[in-house]
């Protein structure tokens, strides 16, 4: 007889033998399932964050599951970068504790383990993005007592001094009035019911301010500003205006012949394959804020966006599995103003730059992905076609001269490999080629230039993306220049134009709607998602779609922007 039979036959006869095996198989059962249980893979999942707009130093608590009852190799992620190991106070499986970095950004949170990294949440620097300031209920109505100077240039530096302008600036402004014909400003009339004729706000984009605190402001004069008032707008209202002249020693622009378009951007996503739920994230890009475009107001906006505010792009989320009938149309319609750009320069009183220090200079001579101003083939050019000239305006418009002459326009945009410096050897290209290359040289001439993307509207129903520059001189602004259209590109504007070519050297019409002044490196959400760069499109951005690792395929059609209306 087999040992195993004997077991059996024990087992029938004898009472204690089957009770014995009995609690032997309950205490094996018991074994596996804690062994099981303790190595099944959990995904974290975070719940919430608090808080959710925060500044450096404070402590964030993140909620959630999954996040393992020790922190090991586990990580926080904040905008693209882990949180170093001291900055941690609590670490659970369903709580994370950590002091937020110095150097915080807004971004996506993620929780990383070993079985994987969360859905993100969205976390929000306070004191760098225009997000409402929390403030002391006690805090009264802005007054401006003074101003440091009675009169100014565009780019100078003035300080506003006074009280409860709040500790931090948030979303709050400083208007100054301004050189365009109608009134663009958000308040109907100022502290002591004088009417405001037209305003202009400083510029974030443009690095205008430089300091606020609750009872002084600094605040650089900005582009499109003029001799009129000066006064600041906060969650809590207007202050009186003060008197503030603007002199012109390098020239004026004269801003007019206003048009009023409603704009629709959308994309469409549809045959998404993915093996597990899976999320795109959409940068869909918004009309800027300038001195020629003072006014882009978001009318409507379907499906509701994962984020509204941010200054550059509405962003969408959505899991791919939630679409309905494998097709969703994301798109945002805006009520967008633009003016007819008139300049009279003074070559003499432009001069080569005396405050290289200074962040407009710094920001834009420096080479980025878009324009390779540190380009070997673009040194090369500059050295073939430089001259003598040491004025910056003269300068640009020796470049202007020598593009206009010596290149050709193509009217179709170019695709596929195409490079902006093909149009040296080529001596041909398309109006990207030309805003591209023309703002390369200026850069490497340590000349600050930023390139615009946007459209050129022909009429209520064709727009084509387009491409063009503004070029910076101290004590004047921002000077635009489109060597494309100033090469001949074919384009009927509304107005009359006698001298195309040049006009366009430091004019621009009423029909360039700018969705982009520079190029925006946008990070990815996650390490491993797919990331779609579209070149040569209505906006200069280096992410527009991303998606997660788990997504194997889906479809996305761009159009572009649609003109609703022109009023």
């Amino acid at each position: 007889m087999s040992i195993f039979s004997e077991y059996k036959y024990l087992i029938r006869k004898s009472p204690a033998v089957r009770t014995v095996t009995a609690i032997a198989f309950i205490l094996l059962a018991a074994f596996l399932l804690k062994v099981f249980s303790t190595n099944v893979i959990r995904k974290p999942v975070i719940a919430s964050v608090d808080p959710q707009i925060g500044y450096p130093g404070d402590e964030m608590t993140i909620r959630g599951s999954g996040f393992g009852t020790s922190k090991d190799s586990s990580y926080v992620e904040i905008a693209g970068s882990r949180v170093t190991s001291s900055a941690y106070k609590v670490w659970r499986d369903d709580e994370i504790r950590l002091v937020l970095p110095s150097n915080v950004q807004d971004g996506l949170v993620i929780v990383g383990t070993s079985s994987g990294r969360s859905d993100p949440a969205f976390f929000a620097n306070e004191a760098g993005i225009p997000v409402a300031v929390r403030m002391d209920p006690g805090t009264s109505i802005p007054s401006i007592v003074s101003v440091s100077v009675e009169s100014a240039v565009i780019g100078q530096t003035i300080t506003l001094n006074g009280s409860h302008f709040g500790n931090a600036r948030g979303s709050s402004e400083v208007y100054f009035s301004a050189a365009a014909d109608e009134s663009h400003s958000p308040a109907a009339s100022d502290q002591n019911g004088e009417k405001n004729d037209a305003w202009i706000a400083a510029s974030e984009t443009n690095f205008d301010y430089v300091a606020w605190s609750d009872s002084e402001i600094q605040v650089r004069v900005p582009d499109g500003a003029t001799t009129g008032s000066v006064y600041i707008q906060t969650e809590r209202g207007s202050s009186g205006s003060k008197k503030l002249g603007i002199s012109f020693p390098a020239g004026k622009k004269q801003y007019a012949n206003k048009r009023t378009y409603v704009i629709q951007t959308c994309a469409d996503i549809s045959n998404h394959v993915a093996t597990q739920e899976s999320t795109i994230l959409l940068y869909i890009p918004k009309p800027q804020i300038s001195s020629f475009q003072p006014s882009a107001e978001l009318n409507e906006v379907f499906p509701d966006p994962f984020i509204v505010d941010d200054m550059y792009n509405i962003i969408h989320k959505k899991q791919l599995n939630e679409i309905v009938n494998n097709k969703q149309r994301f798109s945002q319609t805006y009520v967008v103003s633009s003016y007819c750009i008139r300049s009279s320069v003074n070559p003499k009183g432009i001069t080569y730059y005396k405050n290289r220090n200074s962040p407009v200079f710094q920001r834009f001579t420096t080479p980025d992905m878009c324009v390779q101003s540190d380009s070997q083939l673009v040194k090369d050019f500059l050295e073939s076609i430089d001259t003598a000239e040491k004025n910056p305006y003269l300068f640009a418009r020796s470049v202007y001269d020598y593009f206009i002459a010596n290149f050709k326009i193509n009217e179709k945009i170019r695709s596929g490999d195409a490079v902006f410096t093909d149009l040296i050897r080529r001596k041909k290209g398309d109006a990207y080629d030309f805003a591209i290359l023309y703002a390369a040289v200026l850069r490497a001439k340590g000349i600050p230039c930023i390139p615009c993307g946007g459209i050129l509207v022909h009429n209520k129903s064709t727009v084509t993306p387009h491409w063009w520059v503004e070029i910076y001189f101290e004590n004047y602004g921002w000077l635009p220049v489109d060597p494309a259209l100033g090469a001949g590109l074919e384009f009927e504007p509304f107005i009359t134009i006698d001298n195309r070519t040049e006009f366009y050297f430091g004019n621009l019409d009423n029909q360039h709607v700018a969705f982009s002044r520079g190029f925006r490196q946008i990070k990815q959400s996650q390490e491993n998602s797919r990331i779609v760069y579209r070149p040569r499109t209505y906006a200069l951005q280096s992410i527009w779609e991303e998606s997660g690792d788990a997504t194997s395929s889906y479809s996305s059609l761009w159009n572009n922007p649609i003109i609703q209306g022109i009023y």
